[in-house]
């Protein structure tokens, strides 16, 4: 099978799983009933579910595509869109709010937590950055290093701030943390497809330079690759998209390890098809956790972190049995 056909039957196979999730709940939709005025229906299906199930679809896009440019930048198959500390900022961003509960802050209604994750991730992506470049040029190790120290630091202060806090800040701290898709407005979703859909189409036309960045700096800057301003593209680019997507939906782990990493062993390395399997694979990915988190325990409802953790355990127990005696993961 060539690759063309098996990213068109990926995307293919992605967009069927995300358009029945809609369908989906306590009850069952049928078709028929979504284009009946002012049928009960109908308007579940075009004021709830199927905004809530977009919503998941350009996250898990967002995370997915983050994962596979971080995986790219620093030629590691194993890191994910937090590497460089841009969801533990957003987390503090959005802790400070609640326990302040806005009072302190500008009056911004449900702007608030939006705003605040989104100066946090700013904060981190500006501190991974100036670590970085006080160090002399973009080296990748320096920048994996600064990332990690930035995002335990942060995370240090998530914890600070929710110990300061009293008991109903601190239940809304955690499950903020926990990751929700539950009551994204309609304003918002258009602002994340945007920042998404922009996103890919950036990180598309840098595919052949991520791949000769893949295989080597040496090769790539003997090739024309100006290096500094491939790294800086990419990180800002996907700082921005995971940014967006943890701002408005909590910090959600592990999709963007399992589906840049699962569509790798289906397609390969190159990341012109890389690119759109992965996009609207990992929108699919977390639609279908979204609907498990609304089916698992309804009517309640599991904070989809939680889902997509469950699974990524199992898969790097997976990852762990398929890697050789050399110590290679593919």
């Amino acid at each position: 099978m060539s690759f063309p056909l098996r990213v068109g039957i990926l995307i293919f196979l992605s967009l069927l799983a995300a358009a029945a999730c809609p369908f989906f709940g306590l009850t069952f939709i049928p078709p028929e009933s979504i284009f009946i005025p002012d049928h009960p229906d109908s308007l579940v299906f075009w004021r709830l579910r199927l905004p809530r199930t977009a919503a998941a679809f350009f996250a898990g896009a967002g995370l997915s595509l983050g994962g596979l440019v971080f995986q790219a930048l620093f030629r590691n198959p194993l890191a994910t869109p937090f590497t460089l500390g841009v969801s533990s900022g957003a987390s503090l961003g959005a802790s400070v709010y609640f326990w302040l509960g806005g009072v302190a802050l500008v009056k911004t209604g449900s702007l608030g937590p939006l705003f605040s994750s989104l100066a946090g991730a700013a904060v981190s992506v500006f501190l991974v950055w100036s670590i970085t470049s006080s160090r002399g040029g973009l080296q990748t190790a320096v920048m994996l290093l600064a990332g990690v120290v930035v995002n335990f630091f942060f995370s240090s202060l998530v914890l600070f701030v929710q110990y300061l806090s009293d008991a109903h800040d601190s239940l809304r701290i955690m499950h903020w943390l926990m990751g929700s898709l539950a009551g994204v407005e309609t304003a918002r979703l258009a602002e994340l497809a945007f920042v998404v859909v922009m996103g890919g189409v950036f990180v598309f036309l840098l595919s052949p330079q991520m791949d000769l960045l893949t295989a080597g700096e040496e090769l790539a800057a003997s090739r024309g690759v100006r290096l500094k301003t491939l790294k800086l593209s990419i990180f800002v680019s996907a700082s921005v998209m995971v940014g967006t997507v943890v701002s408005l939906a909590g910090p959600i782990g592990f999709v963007g390890l399992m589906v840049p990493h699962a569509c790798r062993l289906f397609l390969g390395w190159n990341h012109r098809r890389l690119a759109p399997a992965v996009f609207f694979a990992g929108g699919a990915f977390l639609a279908l956790c979204d609907l498990a988190s609304r089916l698992v325990l309804a009517p309640a409802e599991v904070p989809i972190g939680i889902v997509t953790a469950l699974l990524g355990g199992p898969f790097f127990l997976w990852i762990l049995f398929r890697t050789n005696s050399a110590g290679d993961l593919f």
